[in-house]
């Protein structure tokens, strides 16, 4: 059995910069403590492990403001996938030392979002809902930004929505880590409805060439294993754009001891590929297993 680690594969320089920037909070005496972060700092447990050996506190929840209660003091950390106007002034009223670890190309999002509403225009957000992307974003003016998940949601807006997006400019905008297939799908549907829409998809670069490179890789081999947290939207595409483009079997697993026999029965040849948030060292100890498994 052949192994093909794919490239590029696992972290993207907005979860190295957010692990590093924890990492460097954790081991700096000025920042008081305890140190919590609102959320996983990025979708994965050996992370979250990894810095909870350094003291840091990870609070884990879908509502960042009903976590930001348990905070009493020290330093709170925002994660990677960014947060709302409401919960960083509600951190800041509190009095609490405050460190912002949102990925840049979410920022450009949130930046985004503000310009468009600021201009008038109502908004379709392509996401996923309780993801805590969307959260931070549709945060930003919630009246005027709204949660499309699949095409079907287009036809659950409540009246008084359609009503605005039929008589004021539409924009449509994107989670960062989507399948950049499936957007395109529920894309297409929100033109159908709002020809003049403006559609700025912000699909970051990273999500986007690990995608592609894993339906390349998919289409030479038998089988597929994604290395991610089952938590990580990002992992779940991966597995999605294989089995769905590609037509291939994929498998989504965390480390090395979930990788089941069953899969590897018949197959000549197995490509791996990782999340964004993976760690480095999980993805190899999983290439180390199979080729082992092959000898």
């Amino acid at each position: 059995m052949e192994v093909i680690p794919v490239t590029p594969r696992g972290y993207c320089y907005g979860v190295v910069d957010a692990i590093q920037l924890v990492r460097e909070v954790a081991r700096d005496p000025g920042y008081p403590r305890p140190i919590q972060v609102l959320g996983q700092i990025v979708h994965n447990r050996h992370v979250v492990e990894e810095l909870d050996r350094l003291g840091v506190i990870t609070l884990d929840g879908p509502d960042r403001l009903k976590l930001l209660e348990k905070v009493e003091g020290g330093t709170v950390i925002f994660t990677a996938h960014g947060i709302s106007p409401a919960v960083r002034e509600a951190a800041i009223r509190r009095g609490l030392r405050v460190v912002d670890a949102t990925c840049p190309d979410v920022a450009r999002t949130h930046e985004l979002v503000r310009k468009l509403v600021a201009q008038g225009y109502e908004l379709l957000y392509v996401g996923k809902r309780n993801h805590p992307e969307p959260e931070g974003v549709i945060g930003e003016a919630p009246e005027h930004i709204h949660l499309v998940e699949q095409e079907g949601d287009l036809d659950q807006l409540p009246e008084e929505v359609q009503q605005r997006l039929a008589t004021r400019p539409v924009a449509v905008t994107t989670q960062t880590t989507l399948s950049q297939w499936d957007t395109i799908r529920i894309i297409a549907a929100i033109r159908q409805r709002y020809p003049d829409a403006e559609v700025y998809n912000e699909i970051c670069r990273a999500t986007q060439t690990r995608q592609e490179a894993a339906v390349e890789a998919a289409r030479q081999v038998d089988l597929v294993l994604v290395v991610g947290d089952r938590r990580s939207n990002n992992s779940n595409r991966l597995v999605q754009v294989v089995r769905e483009i590609a037509g291939k079997p994929a498998y989504l697993i965390d480390d090395e001891n979930d990788i089941r026999p069953e899969w590897l029965q018949g197959v000549t040849r197995v490509a791996v590929t990782a999340g964004s948030s993976t760690p480095s060292h999980i993805t190899r100890a999983v290439i180390e297993r199979l080729r082992r498994w092959e000898a």
